[in-house]
């Protein structure tokens, strides 16, 4: 059995494509924590098994999803994702004749609306798809990993993510980001690991490639390292 879990709050305007693109699955499990739009009645109306819970946090939160599902695989995505055609079939072969405890998913970033080809959105695998009593969620929150105990292997077709609504809801969650992950930095921390960001982004892994997307792509995660380090700080 192959369970998918969301965590959500206030997904009203893009929770119906994640579970439309997730109606392969033998479960869909939307945690929501106190949602105030219609994400919960759109999840309802569209057969996933809706549960509700306070929030602990990304990391707390997202093993109790995993926890709760019922199958022997677990799905995990996000609201602002989709499962792509070649995915589904890969997930369907592999959850049928299993090569490993866990698998990783690449993700294709869409920002503002252009699909990245480079910098640190492309190619950016995450382990999404695991045995359920062979995985947790470890990290410091809001960065989550899925840690499996047993082999891991990558899969073939791609997770769309679009992980911004607009530049004004990026530049909200930077805020709201780097208030939960900052860090002690001293002098040199906010000298030298903004522009080392950029550079490897937008130079190194070739952000260069995706044009004025790719280059406010790669100067907005400097600014974020700016800000993890230096809001103790400043």
């Amino acid at each position: 059995m192959l369970s998918a879990v969301i965590i959500t709050r206030d997904e009203a305007d893009r929770i119906e494509a994640c579970l439309r693109s997730l109606a392969f699955c033998d479960e869909v499990l939307v945690l929501d924590s106190g949602s105030t739009d219609d994400t919960v009645s759109r999840a309802r109306a569209l057969g996933a098994r809706v549960e509700q819970a306070d929030w602990p946090g990304f990391v707390a939160q997202k093993n109790r999803a995993l926890a709760a599902a019922r199958g022997d695989w677990v799905l995990s995505v996000d609201a602002d994702e989709t499962v792509g055609d070649a995915l589904r079939e890969a997930i369907r072969r592999e959850v049928a004749a299993p090569r490993a405890d866990g698998f990783r998913v690449c993700r294709r970033n869409v920002y503002l609306g252009r699909p990245l080809r480079g910098g640190l959105a492309w190619p950016d695998r995450r382990v999404r798809l695991v045995r359920r009593d062979k995985a947790r969620w470890e990290g410091r929150d809001p960065h989550d990993v899925l840690v499996v105990e047993g082999a891991v292997d990558d899969l073939d077709g791609e997770l769309l993510h679009v992980p911004y609504r607009s530049l004004g809801d990026h530049l909200a969650r930077i805020e709201r980001y780097t208030q939960m992950d900052a860090r002690d930095g001293s002098v040199l921390d906010l000298l030298l690991r903004p522009p080392w960001h950029f550079v490897r982004a937008y130079v190194i892994m070739g952000g260069f490639r995706d044009g004025f997307h790719g280059l406010l792509y790669a100067v907005l995660g400097a600014l974020y390292v700016l800000l993890k380090w230096g809001r103790r700080r400043l």
